[in-house]
């Protein structure tokens, strides 16, 4: 992919919202400002990470907050771009590009209309490889990197800029300005020379996003389009199911919850819980352990195969839970202990989705 153009938001969309596991913001919202962005200001060149200047800087955009809020507050062009432009005057280096903090939902299309605002190419890689929901989840901090400077801007004119002591403050604060803006808001933070960002980001997750998009709206009678993405991911099928019992609040500047769904076809009888903060974090079926995070959890529409955010989750509707393993880089010690399930409270010893899942289910 060298180019992104108007055709391909919506294939990208789709893939970033399934690795996005059900956070991320609304793919839809992200989808509509990337493509409005395009058609105004044109096509955004795609940099591999080798095409990167040693150098140069990277901005990673995106925005904060509970997507509840956002799906209801929708960000205007010049709040997404304020932060990225508020920081150029904060570097003497050159900015070469724009690159999305994580692959998920519209976290993943609102870098796309930043770059194309701003006439910059966009990088193909993030630093989640799946959406987490706290920014000092990222694989810049898992290498001991820290965000020197953060901006964050809102609905209202406000922008600030502060100089956080690590990634860990740089989340506390921004969630609790987060809250003052209203729950939601754009930020650029993590911003690195090109050659950090060759050493810890996780590559080709915008193509892929893409690639997933596309399988997943390709007909082909003979093989059902959910069965070629666990093959082309290494993924599992978790569970066929019917939403019998959702809970969802906003809380903290997260959109925290469970969902309960009632087996059918091959899961009939049998009952799976789904906890999710932002993101789908752990699902267990009849009380044991299916899949946690940092590995991705997603769901998808029974009928079309296309992926849900939690924030679309609704009584009775029909689901296919998979999960796909997730990057090494979450599968260390330290990954472990910044996005594993302990870290959100759940007292399960993670271990790998395949390890736990065993053959994999063909549906």
């Amino acid at each position: 992919m060298k180019w992104i153009t108007a055709e391909d938001l919506e294939n990208i969309a789709i893939g970033a919202t399934l690795l996005g596991t059900g956070g991320g913001g609304d793919p839809f919202v992200g989808k509509l400002m990337a493509l409005q962005a395009i058609q105004k200001y044109g096509p955004v060149k795609v940099l591999t990470v080798d095409e990167l200047d040693d150098k140069a800087l990277v901005m990673p955009v995106g925005s904060i907050g509970a997507p509840s809020v956002s799906n209801e507050k929708i960000a205007s062009e010049e709040e997404v771009y304020a932060p990225a432009e508020v920081l150029k005057d904060f570097f003497p280096e050159r900015t070469q590009a724009i690159m999305p903090i994580e692959i998920g939902g519209g976290n993943s299309l609102l870098p796309i209309a930043c770059a194309a605002k701003m006439g910059l190419p966009i990088v193909d890689a993030d630093a989640m490889g799946r959406a987490f929901p706290e920014s000092q989840m990222v694989t810049f901090f898992l290498k001991g990197y820290q965000p020197e400077i953060v901006a964050m801007a809102d609905s209202q004119g406000n922008r600030i800029v502060y100089y956080p002591k690590d990634g860990e403050w740089s989340e506390k604060i921004a969630r609790a300005i987060t809250d003052v803006m209203g729950g939601n808001a754009n930020m650029v933070d993590n911003v690195f020379s090109g050659k950090i960002v060759k050493e810890c980001g996780i590559r080709g997750t915008l193509s892929l996003a893409k690639e997933i998009g596309e399988e997943l709206t390709i007909l082909n009678d003979s093989v059902p389009p959910v069965q070629r993405l666990l093959d082309r991911l290494n993924g599992f099928s978790l569970f066929e199911g019917k939403i019998s019992h959702i809970e969802r609040n906003v809380e903290g500047g997260f959109t925290r919850g469970r969902a309960a769904f009632t087996g059918i076809n091959r899961n009939k009888g049998e009952e799976l819980e789904i906890l999710f903060q932002n993101e789908l974090l752990l699902a267990k079926k009849d009380g044991a352990v299916l899949a946690s995070t940092p590995d991705l959890i997603c769901a998808l529409d029974y009928e079309t195969g296309r992926p849900i955010t939690t924030e679309t989750l609704r009584y009775g509707a029909r689901i296919h839970v998979i999960a796909l393993p997730c990057d090494q880089k979450w599968r260390t010690k330290k990954g472990l202990e910044v996005a594993g399930p302990k870290y959100f409270g759940y007292e399960v010893d993670y271990q790998p989705v395949e390890e736990l899942m065993g053959e994999k289910v063909h549906v």
